[in-house]
């Protein structure tokens, strides 16, 4: 009788996940991120106002847009600032009908001399899932794209695992052997993308927007997600879906020597304010006082704390 192969192992999650929203039909090639998830560009045209601001205020006139959507920032800058020279970077093609004056690219820029802005881009960039297995060892997580289901893989020191990953959960996000089934996501797939980035800019200002933590508050379980037509739903990488972890932007800046701060502090300084208008106006002039007060409304939302006013912002100067 012939030998039964052994089963071909499930990918790792950093391959599943890569695969599943960057492959030749993956999910942000196919679909478009607004349809999806809500973002502070989608929430307000102020936060457009407050980037815009940012550039001008350094003297820089060119923006670019890492992980641009369908140019829905860049939209809202065009309108905001027709001055500014502005490049959408997006593994999909262009979007139709997008204003011609905006230049869109599937590849980063060799060289930029501006503002770069990546708004909830690292957060979508795949890394390894390591977990303490039941003998403490700290092991590869890999995962069926089909279901879901995971298993535990070589642990880390294993000849065949990056000695890379553990040295940077050494570092950033050190797990206690007596803690099984406590896991950490691998950013350091993050840190490289975001240095590469940086490096580009010649002169200018790089902001990574996203979700994240640091390391006094590391999520004991990880912060694996998935979303689909604006809701939660399980996670699973087979292109169905979103796929998406909290970011370390302690390790991220680490790397790129920037300074992490939050959105509602960033955005107070740049001028959004949620402070409601004086109810004088509302006699004074009716229209002006529906207007500023609806500006009021979502300056607040892009500073609540407890939602988007807790993103963190990575901010690096480039002279």
């Amino acid at each position: 009788m012939p030998a039964v192969p052994p089963p071909t192992p499930h990918p790792t999650w950093k391959q599943a996940w890569d695969a599943a929203l960057y492959g030749a039909d993956g999910f942000f090639r196919r679909e478009a991120p607004a349809a999806h998830f809500r973002t502070s560009v989608h929430a307000s045209p102020l936060f457009a106002r407050a980037l815009a601001t940012m550039t001008r205020e350094a003297g820089l006139d060119t923006v670019v847009d890492i992980g641009a959507g369908r140019g829905e920032l860049l939209t809202a800058l065009r309108a905001l600032d027709p001055g500014l020279d502005l490049l959408g970077v997006e593994v999909a093609a262009r979007p139709p009908g997008l204003d011609p004056a905006i230049a869109w690219t599937t590849a980063l820029p060799e060289a930029v001399e501006g503002l770069v802005v990546a708004n909830e881009w690292l957060d979508n960039i795949p890394c390894h899932v390591v977990e303490v297995a039941p003998d403490g060892r700290l092991v590869v997580v890999h995962v069926d794209p089909a279901t879901g289901q995971e298993t535990l893989g070589q642990p880390l020191g294993h000849s065949t695992v990056a000695p890379s990953l553990a040295a940077w959960v050494e570092r950033w996000w050190p797990l206690d052997a007596r803690e099984p089934g406590t896991r950490a996501e691998v950013g350091s797939t993050r840190d490289a993308a975001w240095a590469d980035v940086v490096a580009r800019v010649t002169r200018g200002i790089a902001v990574a927007v996203d979700y994240g933590h640091t390391a006094q508050h590391r999520p004991p379980f990880g912060s694996l997600r998935s979303y689909r037509r604006g809701q939660e739903v399980d996670v699973l990488p087979d292109g169905s879906r979103d796929v998406t972890a909290h970011v370390a932007v302690d390790a991220v800046a680490d790397r790129v020597g920037g300074v992490v701060r939050r959105q509602r502090d960033v955005l107070r300084e740049l001028g959004v304010s949620g402070e409601r208008p004086d109810l004088g106006l509302a006699t004074r002039d009716p229209a002006a006082y529906v207007r500023a007060l609806a500006g009021a409304t979502e300056a607040a939302e892009l500073t609540a704390e407890g939602g988007l006013g807790d993103f963190f912002w990575v901010v690096t100067v480039r002279d």
